[in-house]
């Protein structure tokens, strides 16, 4: 059986959670026995989200083989099984660049390059080859409907519809119905013009995801349903939700799979949702909490960070407790004296996380000098291990003046300098080390016993690497290199013995960590700052202390 597709689009506002609900139909298909993949288009016109600020667009997601991509993909890889690469993300830039490659080339044999039929025909053609090895694709189309730039997108799915039939291709718009406050009332308008722009353009949707704060009466879901020419079992109620966990239970209490799977003709076993259920059931019932401090760059926009704190969610749950976190912006801990401290007194663990340029970098390496004196658990991934190298190389073996080439290039010890293979390359767009690199560590490490094994694979964003020509003079003063790449030229993960739990990691290993499986570092990591909760507040006894590490 060739695929069939489920193509997701957005009305009314951005980010009712298109992502999400892709996201976690996905893993209710997944749950039913069918082999599922996911894919995002994004309208701008950058190639891929890799040069954008982290403001702008929120966290970069790395894929195995090294595409910088939209932080959807970590919700898809998430809530999914779905092995994602470089073809599960495009954007109109890449699109583009690759129609005007072709023309350049002579492939259109001297036609006239249109939007129709080249570019949505290099459209379709991206969506069949993400169809190739799966039952069904689930495509989503990025921004709202009615903007210009999407509708090259909504085109070619208009197309797909005309190409492979009702049978095999199922619309499902996300949409709004406000509460409005002032006349204590919900309202469907937005919903009925969101639909009628996509009829517009000659799409029916079939099913309609209704974002909303409170329940949809049976009555309104009627009015929406006869307005908007669909059946009453088509309108979804999507509410908030306490945790975005508990959607794929919503989406099952609500049927939406079943009724996309009638839409689309596939007989599927039930689904067995018992492992989000009992996740659900443990977030909101936790034994107790554990406060994380993250301190970095790009903290007033949560996006940032999503599969960092999702990350260190997944590792809170394993243990049965509440995660609560502070962003803390870097900057705002570089002050003269030892006030800094001050901030950082309440936190069980801190983590530093990955980031470019010199900004709040002295602020970094005052939060790790203060986890590394006070015992205070601590994980730095990416910068967040560049940064413990020159705080310890500055503080512990004495180097006056330590840093890095990117903040410093005059600095007297470059303990951080620049990829080898990046000498004289000046490009921003893909010139990282990107994707999944192996790490080989050391057998008795703090790493390979929360992995259970001592070579790992791991995904890269970097454009730095540890000077190893420093690496005697840090041994010598107490640093562990317990990780490196298999030929020894990469130092990929830093370790303090000494320490109750300290550790760099050079890759993202948030990229990694799913709900029903936590990633073991930050499983460890929650774990050791719970524990250090306990040895601040009462001391833990010997079972509950052994019970939270297992």
């Amino acid at each position: 059986m060739s695929a069939k597709y489920i193509f997701v689009t957005g009305g009314v506002v951005s980010s009712l959670g298109k992502g999400l609900s892709a996201a976690s139909i996905g893993s209710l298909l997944e749950a039913r026995g069918l082999r599922v993949n996911l894919m995002k288009f994004d309208p701008y016109l950058n190639v891929d989200p890799g040069t954008m600020s982290p403001f702008q667009h929120g966290e970069v997601f790395v894929t195995d083989d090294g595409a910088e991509t939209d932080l959807d993909l970590g919700h898809y890889e998430r809530f999914t099984h779905a092995r994602l690469s470089r073809d599960n993300n495009l954007t109109s830039g890449r699109i583009y660049e690759q129609v005007i490659t072709k023309e350049r080339r002579g492939d259109y044999l001297g036609k006239t390059v249109q939007v129709i039929p080249h570019v949505t025909n290099e459209i379709k053609s991206a969506m069949r080859k993400v169809a190739a090895d799966c039952d069904v694709a689930i495509v989503e189309i990025g921004g709202t409907v009615g903007d210009i730039e999407s509708l090259p997108f909504l085109e070619a799915i208009r197309q797909m519809r005309q190409d492979l039939g009702r049978d095999n291709t199922c619309f499902v718009h996300v949409t709004l119905v406000p509460w409005i406050a002032a006349a204590q009332e919900l309202k469907t308008k937005p919903t009925q013009h969101s639909v009628k722009e996509m009829l517009s353009i000659g799409i029916q949707p079939d099913v309609l995801l209704c974002r909303s704060e409170r329940n949809l009466p049976r009555d309104m879901r009627s009015k929406i349903a006869l307005f908007c020419n669909v059946e009453e079992a088509a309108v979804i109620a999507a509410r908030d939700v306490d945790t975005i966990y508990e959607l794929p239970i919503a989406f099952a209490a609500e049927k939406a799979d079943e009724l996309i799977l009638k839409y689309l003709r596939i007989d599927a076993k039930p689904a067995d949702i018992s492992k989000w259920q009992d996740l659900v059931h443990r977030a909101h019932n936790p034994k107790d909490e554990v406060h994380i401090g993250i301190v970095g760059k790009y903290v007033e926009y949560e996006d940032s960070y999503k599969s960092l704190k999702e990350a260190l969610i997944h590792g809170a749950l394993r243990h049965n407790l509440k995660l609560r976190v502070t962003w803390i912006e870097a900057e705002g801990l570089e002050t003269e004296d030892d006030s800094y401290r001050e901030q950082l007194r309440d936190f069980d663990g801190i983590l530093v996380p990955g980031g470019f340029g010199k900004r709040g970098i002295e602020g970094m390496l005052n939060a790790i000098r203060y986890a590394r004196e006070e015992k205070v658990p601590y994980f730095g991934i990416c910068l967040g291990m560049q940064t413990a190298c020159i705080e310890y190389a500055r503080n512990v073996c004495g180097l006056a003046g330590a840093n890095s080439g990117e903040f410093d290039p005059a600095t007297p010890h470059r303990i951080i300098y620049k990829l080898r293979e990046l000498i004289g390359v000046e490009e921003m767009g893909g010139t990282m080390r990107l994707g999944a690199w192996t790490c080989v560590m050391e057998p008795d490490s703090l790493a390979a016993k929360a992995y259970g094994a001592t070579e790992i694979s791991e995904r890269h964003r970097h454009r730095y690497e540890f000077n190893r020509e420093y690496e005697a003079v840090l041994t010598g003063g107490g640093l562990r290199l317990t990780g490196t790449t298999p030929d020894a030229t990469y130092v990929e993960i830093v370790e303090i013995p000494t320490h109750p739990f300290f550790i760099g990691v050079q890759f993202h290993p948030e990229f990694k960590s799913k709900p029903l499986e936590p990633h073991p570092i930050f499983r460890d990591f929650v774990a050791a700052s719970y524990k250090n909760r306990g040895h601040k507040e009462a001391p833990l006894t010997a079972g509950q202390s052994t019970a939270l590490a297992e």
